[in-house]
């Protein structure tokens, strides 16, 4: 994983954040084992508590689960995975939304076109 972080919010959120986002990308698929506390710990160069803290958070969430002898595991509950996916695009179309309107932009036919040519672009 690639890690990145903000300095005005808590490193364990953007931790826990940044690895459901690996869950639901399928970067950590379903089933799959965590890498340990401390493995993940030293690669994003955090202290192994913060990184303890941010994969209990995920635990509390229920995107993974301890098996006693073996580590962690991510869930394999599609249901629940298929909701988070979907409420956190409609997070982020939201925030798309208000940024562009933001810019005068509100037509559905300006914003549509706008998507349109960008996916070209990066074709």
């Amino acid at each position: 994983m690639k890690w990145t972080f903000e300095e005005d919010r808590p490193i364990f959120l953007q931790i826990s954040e940044q690895i459901q986002l690996g869950i639901l990308s399928n970067e950590l698929p379903p089933g799959s084992q965590v890498p340990s506390v401390r493995d993940l710990a030293m690669d994003a160069g955090v202290n192994p508590n913060t990184m303890q803290k941010a994969l209990a958070k995920l635990e509390e969430s229920e995107l993974m689960h301890t098996k006693r002898t073996s580590g962690r595991y991510v869930t394999e509950d599609m249901v629940m995975l298929n909701e988070l996916r979907q409420k956190l695009a409609e997070k982020h179309t939201k925030q798309f939304l208000e940024s562009i309107n933001k810019l005068g932009i509100s037509k559905p036919d300006e914003i549509i076109t706008m998507i349109d040519n960008t996916l070209k672009e990066d074709k």
